[in-house]
């Protein structure tokens, strides 16, 4: 019995499903997670020595890779100085200014401690500020797990959301409007019978919680130009594209500009950390200018600060992101021709850093043709995956990310391990 499987087996007795996050514990791959001791630069270890290129990377988070020197080093420093005050710090303007910097959407910004709390605070926000009660979100979409985000789609497109998750209610639920990604006409229509009790739409540029799902062209334009005409909110939840598919987000790499923005991962480096920011008019509406309330002891957190600003000096160097590019194109073509050499139906999304290897050969727009890939296939190239030295997201429906500490030839590896995984689940299928 490895050393994993000992651990995650003692976590078992005292964690729910042995994990603190349910995708970990491999449910929907099968088999004993790795339990993880290590990461550097591009490679994680487990607990049995085995080296992983890792492709998760802490769920996106950990753009310059694992323990980057001068991110360890800032967290270390500041560390010393006093883990928490529950007071101001001065890191919490400095990582705001370099936040606001690169997203002039943002005119004023609060710090919180997740991703979660960063979308449940705009979504209250949204709703003080229209006086408003319902909420759009697209099918898909992962926002964090407050009740009122945690809805999914109910009988027609049209139709208020029922519960996603036991333990949300009827009522919550109710109060969020679930359309599908990508689908102008939905949008629209939702808008037209709902529009005067709309507060705001929240939407993920680059849909990263279904696996890699990219706008269509015009799409969130015409999301931003549908919700205005109805005097609602656009909402970009760029708690994983933030820092990670440009300089700015997807807002810039698109060249949008919603009235709210949530963030997180990339501006903690790893530690827990979140922020929602956008339009002075609307966060002046949040305590203790206005009576929206929002709160958190350990928000704006001393040490996540110091990492987040240490990541992004890093990411604002010249040529972070064309190198960032350069090694997601490198991976991109290397799949391509595996899956080509491979003859399999599978479909690659991409933009920039992140990346989703879909078992179908229909190019996913939207949860309805995503949820038809084949994950069992999925799950059989993950392993096989894993075997090879290469750690993937254990799910179908989640993305992978390329870090500047990925290497060409950790690239060109992880390309070959995929071709004769590939090849080994086409004998499998065949025999």
């Amino acid at each position: 019995m490895s050393r994993s499987d000992v651990l995650f087996a003692a976590a078992q007795r005292r964690l729910p499903g042995g994990v603190n996050s349910p995708v970990r514990a491999f449910r929907a791959v099968g088999g004993v997670p790795r339990v993880i001791v290590r990461g550097e630069g591009s490679r994680i270890y487990d607990a049995d020595g085995k080296e992983y290129i890792d492709y998760v990377s802490s769920w996106g988070a950990l753009v310059c890779g694992h323990a980057h020197p001068h991110i360890v080093n800032a967290v270390a420093r500041a560390a010393e100085a006093g883990t928490s005050f529950g007071a101001c710090t001065p890191a919490e303007e400095e990582l705001a200014a370099i936040i606001m910097g690169a997203m002039p959407s943002i005119e004023l910004m609060r710090f919180v401690s997740s991703g979660t709390e960063a979308c449940m605070s705009a979504v209250r926000l949204a709703r003080g500020y229209t006086g408003r009660e319902l909420v759009v979100k697209c099918d898909g979409c992962y926002h964090g797990h407050s009740d009122a985000l945690l809805a999914s789609a109910g009988s027609g497109a049209l139709t208020l959301g029922v519960p996603g998750s036991a333990g949300v209610t009827a009522a919550a639920a109710a109060q969020t409007l679930v359309i599908p990604y990508n689908d102008v006409d939905a949008l629209a229509n939702a808008f037209e019978r709902h529009g005067s009790r709309i507060a705001c739409i929240i939407v993920e540029p680059v849909a990263a919680n279904m696996g890699v799902v990219p706008p269509g062209e015009g799409y969130l334009r015409r999301v931003c130009e549908i919700a205005r005409s109805h005097a609602a909110l656009v909402i970009f939840d760029e708690v994983i594209t933030g820092f990670r598919v440009a300089w700015g987000g997807a807002q810039t790499l698109y060249g949008l500009r919603p009235d709210l923005t949530c963030l997180g991962k990339a501006i903690g480096a790893g530690m827990p950390v979140g922020a929602f920011g956008g339009r002075k008019d609307v966060m002046s509406k949040l305590a203790p200018l206005g009576d929206v309330y929002q709160a958190g002891t350990l928000s704006g957190n001393p040490v996540a600060m110091a990492a987040g600003i240490a990541q992004l000096q890093l990411l604002g160097a010249p040529g972070a992101y064309d190198r960032l590019e350069e090694s997601g194109a490198l991976l991109e073509a290397g799949m391509r021709a595996a899956v080509k050499r491979s003859d399999a139906a599978l479909a690659l999304t991409r933009v920039g850093s992140m990346w989703t290897l879909f078992f179908s050969a229909e190019r996913p727009r939207d949860l309805a043709t995503v949820k038809r890939s084949d994950t069992k296939s999925f799950a059989a190239y993950f392993h096989a995956m894993l075997e090879g030295g290469v750690y993937l997201a254990p799910s179908q429906f989640e993305a992978g990310f390329v870090t500047l500490a990925h290497s060409r030839s950790d690239i060109e590896e992880s390309v070959k391990v995929a071709e004769s995984s590939l090849q080994t689940l086409a004998e499998k299928t065949s025999a």
